[in-house]
């Protein structure tokens, strides 16, 4: 069985260690716990990853943030995946920091790319793991929090939280996002 996991970010070193691209980082994480590397793709950074039957094609879209649904959408149909078997990771600043909460659809809750994503696909009805990013960041400068690099406590902390995040991905591509759902969103 195939499933697509999309983390979103932005492209370029000028956003590697920022909030808004943790889906990159929990992407990392699970191609180099596999040995696999990103490669160059359309639309998308792409590694392909076995874990116990299941295959996961991991995709780093390169649209940016704001046009992640030509990468989602571009990939659904390009390794015939339906909704249901895509897992979109995001940055949540609706949540504290490290905190997961996964969900079977929704809204994009403010989230450009999540509102790419659901525009081009013309449903909510699609796994999502949201990542907390917290909200610390004084009012109108959201922009610029989610742009900027971690802190320094958060950064102590991350390896372990990205590891859960791992885990969680690798729970719904086995057990499905009920069971997911049910064992990580309290942790």
């Amino acid at each position: 069985m195939k499933h697509l996991i999309v983390g979103l970010g932005n492209p370029g070193p000028e956003y590697d260690g920022t909030r808004h691209n943790i889906g990159f980082a929990v992407l990392d994480a699970i191609a180099s716990g596999a040995g696999m590397r990103f490669a160059p793709d359309r639309l998308g950074d792409r590694a392909e990853v076995r874990h116990k039957g299941r295959t996961l094609v991991l995709i780093k879209p390169t649209t940016f943030m704001n046009l992640s649904g030509k990468a989602v959408r571009y990939w659904m149909d390009a390794e015939r995946i339906p909704a249901g078997r895509v897992l979109v990771i995001t940055d949540d600043l609706a949540l504290p920091f490290g905190r997961i909460r996964l969900r079977a659809s929704g809204g994009a809750g403010g989230h450009n790319g999540l509102t790419s994503i659901i525009q081009l696909l013309a449903t909510e009805a699609f796994p999502r793991l949201r990542f907390g990013i917290g909200s610390d960041f004084p009012k109108g400068r959201q922009a610029d929090y989610v742009l900027s690099p971690w802190s320094r406590e958060e950064v102590a902390a991350l390896p372990e939280r990205v590891a859960l995040a791992r885990d969680a991905v690798l729970d719904v591509a086995l057990m499905g996002i009920g069971h997911a759902m049910n064992t990580f969103n309290t942790k």
